[in-house]
């Protein structure tokens, strides 16, 4: 017999003798049961523990939202932000500007397109007057004005619920249960209607209630 086998049995029978110390006695009195204790299964009597429950099914309001085709919205507002990004450039080849020239649009409280940055005055006035003319961009900056803080507040919305758990009513309130109501226009006139509500607006982020405007070429 190897040495190596003859600790190893030994070491056995050292263990075995220990294990037979540490044994409880188990007199009725002392309060201890050598009987292994049964582990109570949770849940209802013959369930599994590990199958969740219709008690943890989640709640419509989240299914709904978690069903926003958001990218979807953002491929239909893409359009709009490609067509005024392209006609602003335009505009700086059509007079000579350099095209990194920063210019910020938005409407005044008349409705008309306002024109704000580096160039000098006569110039701005000459693309405002443009761009008031032109009834393709005042319609596709009137759909961007309304459709992209929309979008920023679902965006930012949706990312708080699926990383934190976060639940927005306002979101919510927009999400319809019926799929075939939750296309775009449907989910901006929610918007729209809600923002002009009151108590809405206080709870909306701040930079939603402000005059709406495009920065082309804005540096952060």
């Amino acid at each position: 017999m190897s040495l190596l086998t003859s600790l190893i049995q030994a070491s056995t029978r050292f263990q075995q003798a220990m294990d037979t110390r540490q044994t409880p006695s188990g007199k009725p009195d002392d309060g201890v049961t050598n009987e292994p204790k049964k582990l109570e299964a949770a849940g209802s009597p013959g369930g599994d523990r590990f199958t969740p429950s219709e008690q943890t099914a989640q709640d419509p309001a989240d299914v709904k939202v978690q069903k926003i085709p958001l990218h979807q919205y953002k491929q239909t507002v893409a359009q709009d932000l490609s067509y005024i990004r392209d006609t602003l450039r335009h505009k700086l080849a059509e007079y000579n500007l350099h095209p990194a020239t920063a210019l910020n649009v938005s409407k005044g409280e008349d409705g008309k397109t306002l024109v704000e940055g580096k160039v000098p005055d006569e110039i701005r006035g000459k693309i405002e007057l443009d761009l008031n003319n032109n009834r393709d961009f005042a319609d596709a900056f009137n759909r961007l004005s309304v459709s992209e803080p929309t979008l920023h507040f679902m965006d930012n919305a949706l990312k708080l619920n699926q990383a934190y758990g976060v639940r927005n009513s306002l979101l919510s309130a927009l999400v319809s249960e019926n799929q075939q109501f939750n296309g775009l226009q449907d989910v901006l006139h929610r918007y729209d209607s809600l923002r002009r509500n009151t108590s809405a607006t206080q709870a909306m982020a701040t930079g939603d209630s402000q005059r709406y405007a495009f920065n082309l070429n804005a540096r952060a």
